[in-house]
């Protein structure tokens, strides 16, 4: 088996995505041929098997495993559709009192003997528990919106990520709304990345199918629909294993008429 890729997929602000992110590249590099698991580290707001579809099938957590009371086997939630996928939850919310880097250290340890991807889900922000699901990571993708806001909070997540010396680190861009990036009411793509600094990993443009997956706990990737998201959920999952995949240009993803007329009195204009 190839060496194990311990990436933390985090977020400076809530909501972006990032879990989303998580639940359907994991799919992905799984429908790829790669044995992936997808570990649950914020034990505050467990949702990842919510967005699985398995959250009726746990019976264990990391919790267990590290008091020691069930094996590792245990606690893993195989996905059905998926052989190659599964999921390790999050324990309980009191975990946090007393969850410290060197237990993340020792759970991704344990997942390393058995997968090739190891992608853990971190908690939004910059608190204890991201510190702790920082410590079992070697590279990590930050997931942001282009918004002012989200971008700040992903700066700060990113010093830090630098200051550990996780690498590489890598770029999603979020929720990408075309018309919004042509009308200058939302920051344009090179604005994000010469902030940030990092490569761009992948771009999702906004689509009405992530929510409604995430209400039925089928991740876009599962069915191999080919919805804009779930293209580029997959065009992501290709890209980290070395495919070089383009990336979409979201101005021209906008398309239609309206959108060209526009680009084309913006050019007269200025």
């Amino acid at each position: 088996m190839a060496r194990t890729r311990h990436i933390l997929i985090c977020s400076g602000k809530g909501g972006v995505g990032k879990t989303t992110l998580t639940a359907n590249l994991g799919i992905a590099l799984a429908k790829l041929g790669h044995k992936t698991v997808v570990l649950d580290a914020d034990f505050g707001l467990r949702n990842l098997d919510l967005l699985l579809g398995l959250e009726n099938r746990i019976i264990y957590t990391a919790q267990e495993v590290l008091a020691e009371t069930c094996r590792l086997e245990q606690a893993l939630v195989k996905h059905k559709q998926v052989p190659n996928l599964a999921l390790l939850p999050a324990g309980n919310p009191r975990m946090l009192e007393w969850l410290k880097p060197d237990d993340m250290i020792k759970i991704a340890k344990l997942l390393g003997d058995q997968f090739e991807y190891i992608l853990i889900d971190c908690p939004a922000g910059i608190e204890d528990g991201f510190k702790n699901a920082m410590a079992a990571a070697e590279e990590a993708i930050v997931v942001t919106t282009p918004e002012v806001s989200a971008v700040r909070d992903a700066d700060r997540v990113i010093g830090l990520l630098n200051a550990h010396g996780i690498k590489p680190i890598q770029l999603v861009l979020n929720r990408v709304r075309p018309k919004m990036m042509l009308n200058n009411e939302m920051l344009p793509v090179s604005d994000v990345t010469d902030i940030l600094a990092l490569p761009l990993l992948g771009l999702v443009l906004e689509d009405e199918q992530v929510i409604i997956s995430t209400n039925r706990g089928e991740p876009l990737t599962l069915n191999g629909t080919r919805s804009p998201a779930a293209v580029e959920y997959n065009n992501v999952a290709r890209r980290l294993t070395g495919e070089e995949v383009p990336l979409i240009d979201p101005l021209k993803a906008g398309g239609g008429i309206r959108s060209k007329l526009g680009r084309l009195l913006q050019t007269k204009i200025f």
